[in-house]
């Protein structure tokens, strides 16, 4: 093992995940910033980590809305003609 790469980029320190949270709480820059710092080639690999990991989270998250609005809609859909008669 190479010991100058294994220290090429130190550990994020506590202000500087402070900074990280804060701008990703920002609703379009924050998710913008996740793509940016999950796909830089330059920057810190273990906060590259952190946004690949929560943008998996926000496909998730997204995934499970759009799961309940489509068995919500058909609930509404076969809601409306249960009663419909020809």
């Amino acid at each position: 093992m190479n010991f100058d790469q294994s220290f090429k980029h130190p550990p994020v320190n506590t202000g500087d995940w402070l900074i990280t949270i804060l701008i990703t709480n920002i609703p379009v820059v924050g998710f913008i910033m996740l793509i940016v710092w999950a796909f830089d080639k330059e920057g810190n690999p273990s906060k590259a980590n952190w946004a690949k990991a929560k943008l998996i989270w926000y496909l998730i998250g997204f995934g499970l809305v759009i799961l309940v609005l489509m068995m919500v809609g058909f609930g509404a859909i076969t809601g409306v003609f249960e009663n419909f008669t020809l």
